[in-house]
């Protein structure tokens, strides 16, 4: 059963997990956008969106919160 099916409303958009996804990966900004076929400004335009929503201060923030709340798993 999908997450969605029970109920559950991510914090994240579709594309803003894809794109933390690949973030703990160690995956660059510029592998991030070359590998979904979006622009760096856009992979970067994510994770600020990302960050504000969480209310931290930097991507590892925002990796550790994710993690914390179940959003993303390592």
């Amino acid at each position: 059963m999908r997450e969605l099916d029970r109920g559950y409303r991510s914090v994240l958009t579709k594309r803003e997990r894809e794109v933390f996804e690949l973030l703990v990966q160690d995956k660059t900004t510029k592998e991030i956008a070359a590998q979904l076929f979006i622009s760096e400004k856009t992979v970067r335009n994510h994770i600020s969106n990302t960050m504000q929503k969480l209310g931290v201060k930097g991507r590892s923030q925002a990796v550790i919160e994710l993690i914390r709340m179940g959003e993303l798993t390592i």
